[in-house]
């Protein structure tokens, strides 16, 4: 199931790896998406802060770690084609996989209609 963080990151828990992507709320704000720069793979990164970046046609955006944790891996498959994050940012389009090192944080997070619901209010 996934999570949503008020900055519009999900996360996608499986055991105790953490799959981090931007929802697609966030890739339809952002508009074309040109580039991703990833972390380096064992990078650690505290809940809230600068996971990565992702460059638009329109912006540059920070994308927030939903979670503590150390990047196991970055999705490659962005450096070729950075638009899977506009294509499909809830699946093919993830960032990063991250070891999670609080489960408790989860807690924090939205599920899907909640995450709706905050969207809506925010418009």
């Amino acid at each position: 199931m996934k999570k949503f963080a008020k900055s519009h990151e999900w996360v996608e828990v499986e055991g105790k790896t953490a799959v981090v992507g931007i929802s697609n709320h966030a890739q339809e704000e952002l508009g074309d998406v040109v580039y991703v720069d990833l972390p380096e793979p064992g990078k650690e990164v505290k809940k809230g802060e600068v996971l990565c970046t992702i460059e638009s046609v329109k912006a540059a955006a920070d994308v927030y770690s939903p979670v503590s944790g150390k990047v196991l891996e970055v999705n490659k498959n962005l450096e070729e084609k950075p638009e899977l994050v506009n294509e499909s940012p809830e699946s093919n389009g993830w960032l990063v996989k991250l070891e999670i090192v609080d489960e408790s944080e989860l807690s924090d997070l939205m599920d899907e209609e909640e995450y709706r619901k905050f969207c809506e209010s925010e418009g």
